[in-house]
């Protein structure tokens, strides 16, 4: 069996998710330092969730949601626009053999977790959670 088949069925391995919080943390420095020479990105206060990173590293895809909500497809869009020097930033500041590739997507955690909370606010669910 192939490695990749082998680890379909398990999460990310722990370099991935090392790699992944590493690019997390250092992405979210560069952004609120305003290292970026992008003025309508630094207008923006980002917040980044998580960073997912492919099994062979080459492809690290952050999830992102601006300060608030508002101008969230926007900064998907002035993300991928500054990829480059946010990955030749990342290559500076941390030592990978490799950077990834940069990939945005917006964070949706808080949006499945208010339709979380109103599932189990509805009066026949918590009449089962009860029972």
């Amino acid at each position: 069996m192939s490695r990749n088949n082998s680890q379909a069925g398990r999460g990310p391995s722990q370099r991935q998710l090392r790699v992944g919080e590493l690019i997390r943390r250092t992405l979210s420095e560069i952004l609120v330092r305003d290292d970026i020479h992008d003025p309508e990105l630094n207008r923006i206060s980002v917040t980044v969730g998580e960073v997912r990173t492919s099994p062979d590293l080459k492809v690290a895809t952050a999830y992102v949601l601006p300060l608030g909500g508002e101008g969230a497809e926007d900064l998907v869009g002035l993300l991928a626009r500054n990829k480059g020097e946010l990955r030749r930033l990342i290559g500076r500041k941390l030592s990978l053999k490799f950077v990834p590739d940069l990939r945005f997507r917006l964070d949706r955690t808080f949006d499945r977790m208010d339709d979380t909370r109103r599932l189990l606010d509805q009066d026949d669910v918590r009449r089962d959670l009860d029972d």
